[in-house]
């Protein structure tokens, strides 16, 4: 029996939403290891919500659930229904929408608060002991909920590669421990049992993103 794995998301987009290179990795790799991805959002307004194309904030309003539910093709459900007791591990990949719709983290940092569904299920599945995946900016939620925990978003030190290494401080200033890391790497802090890997927090080829999600995804469910 494969094992069963929640994914959360945040929306469809990257600067509004779930990354959406992210979100399929994630459900192709859960494929990939025989295991069943389940597929949940909240059922709340984005923040906003961005043009793709101009890179810009619309007059628009969204849906978290409905915008979500184009990724998972339909096949999606409210997380106020997510039971833990049923599932064996949580995902959460990356995308603006994590910092936006899911916290507050975009407008916030590392004052922001959690979106109060996503917070219970966190905790939920810390409690539980069963395993999280975290991928690109998804760890500020760790770092925010679980201080002292150990994560990373890839590096510290801002540069081309690295334009987004200025959240690992924020996250030491939350109490946790960032630990650098390249594209393709994971990091698993054993005691709070999260997987987590940098994703687009690095400015690599694509397929390099696709192979350090493989490696977090193949970690969360053998942890699990």
């Amino acid at each position: 029996m494969g094992k069963r794995v929640a994914v959360v998301l945040a929306g469809c987009g990257v600067y509004d939403g779930s990354e959406i290179h992210e979100a399929s990795a994630v459900l192709v790799h859960l494929s990939r290891e025989g295991a069943q991805a389940e597929v949940f959002a909240p059922n709340i307004s984005q923040m906003h919500v961005v043009d793709h194309v101009k890179g810009q904030p619309t007059p628009e309003q969204r849906n978290v659930l409905v915008e979500s539910a184009r990724i998972a093709r339909g096949n999606i459900k409210d997380l106020a229904q997510l039971d833990v007791k049923g599932l064996d591990a949580l995902i959460i990949p990356g995308g603006f929408g994590v910092a936006k719709n899911l916290s507050t983290w975009a407008t916030q940092g590392k004052n922001c608060s959690v979106c109060r569904e996503v917070e219970d299920v966190l905790r939920a599945f810390h409690a539980a002991q069963k395993p999280i995946g975290l991928c690109c900016i998804s760890p500020v939620l760790a770092a925010k909920l679980f201080p002292g925990c150990e994560v990373t978003v890839g590096h510290d030190t801002e540069c081309e590669k690295w334009p987004y290494a200025k959240t690992a401080e924020s996250m030491r200033e939350l109490g946790c421990k960032h630990v650098n890391s390249h594209v393709t790497e994971i990091h698993v802090d054993p005691r709070n049992r999260l997987v987590t890997t940098s994703a687009f927090m690095c400015n690599a080829p694509i397929h390099e993103i696709h192979d350090g999600i493989g490696n977090m995804v193949k970690e969360v469910v053998r942890l699990a």
